[in-house]
């Protein structure tokens, strides 16, 4: 009994995975009725337990995460960038440590332009330089100026106009900011 579908010649109805859609079952089949006597079957009572009260837990404090040094070469790519910046007239440079805080970087640096401008031509500096030293490096927000954000890899460096940098506060948000102070 083998019946074939009109527009796939060759498609059976046997194999129920290659059956049209068109034509599957769409109703439920019924359930074959019980033959048990209801009569007989006892019925019983349902009884609802009380519910079991959890021992109360006492929640530890956190354990201070050790503090890990940051290896050289990324001190070192640190005072490159701090360097970079300063020289390019950067205001309030600040560096977070971020070793043990965070797998993404090992520091973070956030300093302020005056304008667009002067935001937009620090991170453009600042990525020809780490290039010229082998570092390549991604930006993001460089065409709008307000808040640019450079990875370098091992340090995240975000170059902000006042206005916005005062709205995101970034240094409270990681907390335990430095302020840099820049050997010339």
């Amino acid at each position: 009994m083998s019946s074939v579908h009109h527009t796939c010649p060759n498609l059976t109805t046997k194999d129920p995975r290659r059956i049209p859609l068109s034509e599957k079952r769409t109703t439920r089949t019924t359930r074959a009725k019980s033959t048990v006597n209801k009569s007989t079957v006892k019925k019983t009572t349902a009884t609802r337990k009380a519910p079991v009260k959890k021992a109360a837990t006492v929640k530890t404090p956190a354990k201070p995460r050790a503090k890990v040094a940051a290896p050289a070469a990324s001190r070192k790519l640190l005072d490159l960038i701090v360097k970079t910046l300063d020289a390019d007239k950067a205001e309030d440079i600040t560096s977070i440590d971020m070793m043990g805080r965070s797998p993404m970087a090992d520091f973070m640096v956030v300093a302020s332009g005056r304008s667009n401008r002067h935001v937009a031509a620090l991170a453009e500096h600042l990525t020809e330089t780490l290039k010229k030293d082998g570092i390549v490096c991604r930006t993001e927000g460089l065409q709008q100026g307000d808040w640019v954000l450079i990875d370098a890899i091992d340090i995240i460096v975000h170059v902000f106009r006042p206005e916005v940098r005062d709205f995101y506060e970034l240094e409270k948000m990681w907390g335990g900011s430095e302020p840099v102070a820049v050997a010339s």
